[in-house]
């Protein structure tokens, strides 16, 4: 584990740990919103990154399902077993070796066990995949088609290693991950479902939304169920932090006019249940209750970033989820060196010219020697594997570029770069992505293996007609 993310682990140790102040008095749920609707003949789907982030994000909307009957399923994504600092606290020692950290993926595998109790959920309504936690980026990333399985950084293994997973022994590949979200939708066929939001800053919660949109795209002529993303992290924010049961949920003020909203309030039992169900993920509670607490308040929020009809130009520079600015808001870990050379990232624009796109991201400062950014550009196509589309990533330092698809190098002429001192575009034969009806993109910057910035994952529409969950959109030839 880098210095890095030790030094962030010990960061969030000192916060988590800290007491805080509330009351467990709900008040009405706030009007600015539309208020999030069930029906009886619903199926609800809860996708969650790790054990905890069910409660967290939807502790109220479980109670109500099952109160009225409508049946629900909860999917765990990882056993959540990559969370050092929580069983430091909780063990009162490090657990280094592969086989103690399974057998924290255990423990919290049956702390989710009790908090559902709490929640009236039965042991048969959870599953657990057991994909490798604070690693299921990398898997989406780079881990298809020739490229080997990815090795988890504390279980030390490439397989799922839990008898109790869904699929034991399945290798940690995305064509894997894409298999049993697949059988999941098919045998459950969901109408909602409630997963992390692509603006997360936690690695597992992003993946998790860009692998279920693919399965869903996959599935489209079968079914098309609501998404309905939820925050968890996002740099402070909740606040105030604490248990403020009496205050409502808010989107982030940079994240309040980027997504469409929607609120689920909670009644005052619902809360209580709710604040129970977290303390019962004692782990992490002891790690991050005042964190935790944050999300107990009167509703339940979710809301997706639209899909992008990329017709002539588009400005993303108005969908941005904050604004590249030379003196940003830093996060509290890096150190004065690092801070010194931090360099945001913002997409500018997204433009389709003929048989290409043209991508433009802006930097709060030039690239340099010892800083990079990196843009991710995966195509998708209803009639081809995805598993076997162009992924690319271009990695842009201070002159040079390096073009990769996988684990294979492109020639760099593949992609057009111009340099405009804040400003890098990049031009992308549609060809060079598969031809593809839909992109993903994505764009970071680093300094060597310390990630400064990020920006969510975003969806392009390209093709002339491709209908997206019930809404056919038009674009330009």
């Amino acid at each position: 584990m880098t210095l890095y993310w030790f030094r962030i682990g010990m960061a969030i140790v000192i916060a988590g740990v800290t007491g805080w102040t509330g009351t467990l008095a709900a008040t009405n749920a706030p009007t600015h919103f539309p208020v999030l609707t069930l029906s009886t003949n619903d199926r609800l789907l809860v996708m969650a990154p790790h054990p905890d982030d069910e409660s967290l994000a939807c502790g109220g909307i479980i109670q109500t399902a099952v109160e009225r009957q409508i049946p629900v399923r909860v999917v765990f994504f990882t056993y959540g077993d990559n969370n050092q600092w929580s069983f430091v606290l909780y063990r009162k020692y490090p657990v280094l070796e592969p086989k103690a950290v399974q057998a924290m993926g255990l423990m919290r595998h049956d702390e989710a066990l009790q908090a559902a109790r709490l929640l009236g959920l039965e042991e048969n309504q959870l599953t657990f995949l057991g994909y490798p936690d604070f690693g299921t980026l990398n898997i989406w990333n780079a881990c298809w088609g020739s490229h080997p399985p990815y090795t988890s950084m504390l279980t030390k293994t490439k397989v799922v290693p839990y008898k109790n997973a869904f699929r034991p022994g399945a290798e940690y590949t995305g064509e894997n991950v894409m298999q049993d979200l697949t059988a999941i939708l098919r045998g459950f066929k969901p109408t909602k479902i409630f997963i992390a939001h692509p603006a997360d800053h936690n690695p597992d919660h992003r993946a998790l939304y860009l692998f279920m949109r693919v399965a869903l795209w996959n599935l489209e002529s079968e079914m098309r169920p609501e998404l309905l993303p939820y925050l968890t992290h996002f740099q402070r924010w909740p606040q105030p932090q604490g248990l403020h049961a009496a205050q409502p949920l808010e989107p982030p003020d940079i994240m309040r006019q980027a997504a469409a909203w929607t609120l689920f309030p909670l009644s005052s039992n619902q809360i209580s249940v709710k604040l129970a169900a977290l303390k019962a993920h004692g782990s992490q509670f002891r790690y991050s209750g005042k964190y935790l607490s944050s999300f107990v308040r009167q509703n339940e929020l979710f809301g997706d970033l639209p899909v992008i009809n990329l017709q002539a130009l588009h400005d993303l520079s108005q969908d941005a989820v904050g604004a590249v600015d030379a003196t940003p808001d830093l996060p509290d870990e890096l150190t004065a060196e690092e801070s010194a050379a931090y360099t945001g990232v913002e997409w500018k624009f997204a433009q389709r010219e003929g048989d290409a796109i043209t991508l433009a991201i802006s930097v709060s400062r030039p690239l340099s020697k010892t800083v990079e950014a990196e843009v991710n550009i995966f195509g998708y196509r209803p009639d081809h594997p995805f598993h076997e589309m162009p992924k690319l990533r271009i990695r842009l330092g201070e002159l040079p570029y390096k073009v990769m698809d996988g684990l294979r190098r492109l020639e760099d002429s593949t992609v057009a770069v111009t340099y405009l001192k804040k400003s890098i575009s990049l031009r992308v034969p549609l060809a060079a992505l598969g031809k593809p009806d839909r992109i993903l993109i994505s764009a970071r910057t680093s300094r060597a293996e310390v990630p400064f910035d990020w920006v969510a994952w975003r969806i392009l529409v390209v093709s002339n007609q491709v209908a997206v969950h019930g809404l056919k959109l038009e674009t330009g030839n």
